[in-house]
This record gives structure tokens, C-alpha cells and sequence, in this order.
């Protein structure tokens, strides 16, 4: 029994190592959808991912005062203009419950030019996703159907994620 449990172990290890070695990247079992997903922009408006169908998109959740959430945003902010990702939508969203001048204060000191600054402010979307902490950011297909998450901090400038991110593009 031990033994199986090893082999088991070691195979879905090498499995994963095998589909990529992108750092806190999980790749889904499963397609996930969901419905009715909304989120704020700067204004105080309404949007809904849905209405995104036709493209690949990145929600990533983050809070100013997140120290691996500053780290990574520079890198995020380079994704969104990368040709090789040319239908990339991404949508950072503040969880941390910051208004706008402190989000923007947080992006301005970063430099952070392409990437508009959006929110969760009932933190909806945070308790539908079921997240645990922040970083995290969720990859959804031109399907809108979630394929995969990044847990913690990634650089999203490194060339393996890039390339691998491109094949669903």
C-alpha cells in the first residue's frame, strides 16, 4: 500500500513538473464556469466577465499593503502589452478594501502604466473563488471557463509563462 501511494505520488509530481514549472501555477482537472461575475472598475461601475467571452482572461487579486502583490504588479503591468498575448485581458482586483487615491498612489509609485485599477468591494468575487490569500490570480479560457490559478506571487514577464500562456491565446 505504502508503496502504491509512493508511485502515485511521484507520477503526478512528474506529471505536473512535465506540464509546466511555472512558479504557484495549477493547472485545472476540470473547466470550471461561473456565473454572474461583477466587479467594479475606478468609476464605480459595474462590469461582468461575461461580457469578455472571446478573450483570455486574468483576474488577479490584490491589496496595497501586499508586499508580494507589489513585487509581481510590474510584471503584470508589462503582460498586458506583450504582442505574444494580443488577446490578453487583464483585470487586477483590489480585495484589500483601499479606496481609489491609495490603489492609485500604489500604482503610480510602481510605474504602473497599462492596467486600469478595478475592485471587489463586498468581496464577492474573493468568496466565490473560494481564495485564500493574495497574490492569486485565475486564468479563464475565450470560453470564459477557468483553466488554471497562480497561488502566491508569480513574475508574469518570465518567457515560460509566456510561451505557455500564449497557447491558449
Amino acid at each position: 500500500m505504502r508503496l502504491l501511494i509512493i508511485f502515485i505520488f511521484l507520477v503526478s509530481n512528474s506529471f505536473a513538473n512535465e506540464v509546466t514549472n511555472i512558479k504557484n501555477l495549477v493547472i485545472n482537472k476540470e473547466l470550471k464556469k461561473y456565473d454572474d461575475l461583477t466587479f467594479l472598475d475606478a468609476s464605480n461601475n459595474q462590469l461582468n466577465l461575461s461580457d469578455y467571452e472571446g478573450n483570455l482572461i486574468l483576474l488577479n487579486f490584490w491589496a496595497t499593503w501586499c508586499s508580494p502583490c507589489k513585487d509581481e504588479m510590474p510584471s503584470l503591468d508589462a503582460i498586458q502589452k506583450n504582442k505574444k498575448l494580443n488577446n490578453l485581458k487583464v483585470f487586477p482586483i483590489n480585495v484589500g478594501k483601499d479606496n481609489i487615491k491609495k490603489a492609485k498612489n500604489f500604482y503610480r509609485d510602481l510605474e504602473i502604466k497599462n492596467l486600469q485599477i478595478y475592485f471587489d468591494p463586498p468581496i464577492t468575487l474573493a468568496k466565490k473563488f473560494g481564495l485564500r490569500g493574495i497574490p492569486t490570480s485565475i486564468i479563464f479560457n475565450k470560453k470564459g471557463e477557468e483553466f488554471a490559478r497562480i497561488i502566491g506571487s508569480t513574475d508574469f514577464a518570465d518567457e515560460k509563462f509566456i510561451n505557455w500562456l500564449s497557447d491558449y491565446n
